[in-house]
């Protein structure tokens, strides 16, 4: 008999498809009675397929004594309750690395959309602003020459501080530790990076740890001529606290593509010029969503088969 998985939500048609094939799947998310599904197949669930959005409810997680892994689409585990499943011996595997670049990629072209005002510009020429005042847009910012601090140096960190580079822009760093053999200075303290730094790019993972690790006195420090990037977790940021600060001027601007309530976007940020927002698009590419789709069906098949896991977090 096939295995029996439980999948709290969608993913990558693909990836569903190749889970359909090797075990019997239970669509948690179109169940219309929840406890009843969990009362029926709970006890027989031996894997649970999920993504860092949807996470593990703790119900499930309750429901289903036998569950020997978790795998997750994605590299984002503040959903799943670590502690709980570490004491269960249960394994956790996510999908990293193959989504390193298009992450770098999406938060070098939310920076470059910021600082030359991109969204405006387009939508200034559909207006027919430029024909009908027949002069240019305006002046606007570069990277070039910038300090960028990142917050979160892991392997997206990385991925990101190499292209500032090659945009001719100053690394530093700030995390839980400094990190040995890295060219780039590392800052003990966040506020004092902000202080230091032009842009500050936060790509932490999220947890209780570093909720609101952005306070308002690190986007304070960071001014009216800084600018915020927030492509980790939209709960790294003291939300309220950067749209006052965004209406106010007291802070210069900001990209984001997480937000604190998704897909719940601060209506007040609708009508600002100094922000440029997406909606949770990051990894969104047809490439590495089939690369991650890949690598959990990958783990799935290892754990089942006896084999070690690619990529286990726990």
């Amino acid at each position: 008999m096939k295995p029996e998985i439980i999948m709290i939500g969608p993913m990558l048609r693909t990836a569903m498809d190749e889970l359909e094939k090797a075990y019997t799947v239970h669509r948690y998310w179109e169940a219309e009675d929840k406890p009843a599904l969990l009362s029926d197949v709970g006890p027989r669930i031996r894997a649970i397929a999920t993504d860092g959005a949807s996470g593990v409810p703790a119900d499930v997680l309750a429901a289903c004594p036998a569950i020997e892994l978790i795998a997750s689409f994605g590299v984002g585990y503040d959903g799943i309750d670590i502690p709980a499943v570490q004491a269960r011996g249960i394994r956790v595997t996510t999908t990293p690395d193959v989504l390193n670049d298009c992450m770098a990629e999406i938060t070098l072209g939310l920076m470059i959309a910021l600082a030359h005002r991109l969204p405006q510009a387009d939508h200034w020429v559909r207006k027919g602003e430029w024909a009908r005042h027949g002069k240019a847009f305006g002046l606007t910012h570069e990277l070039t020459g910038r300090t960028v601090g990142i917050l979160g140096l892991g392997r997206i960190g990385k991925e990101i501080a190499a292209r500032c580079q090659a945009m001719k822009m100053r690394v530093v760093y700030h995390g839980r530790r400094e990190q040995a053999h890295q060219p780039f200075p590392y800052y003990e303290r966040l506020e004092d990076m902000a202080r230091d730094v032009d842009w500050l790019v936060v790509i932490a993972p999220g947890s209780a740890e570093t909720h609101r690790i952005v306070s308002r006195q690190v986007m304070e420090a960071l001014g009216p001529d800084g600018f915020l990037v927030n492509v980790g977790r939209g709960t790294l940021i003291d939300e309220p606290a950067m749209v006052e600060l965004l209406s106010s001027g007291a802070l210069g601007g900001a990209a984001l593509d997480v937000f604190e309530d998704e897909p719940h976007v601060p209506e007040a940020l609708f009508d600002l010029d100094n922000v440029v927002l997406s909606p949770h698009q990051g990894s969104a590419t047809h490439k590495t969503r089939f690369q991650m789709g890949d690598l959990l069906v990958a783990n799935m098949a290892a754990h089942f088969s006896g084999r070690p896991l690619l990529t286990p977090l726990v």
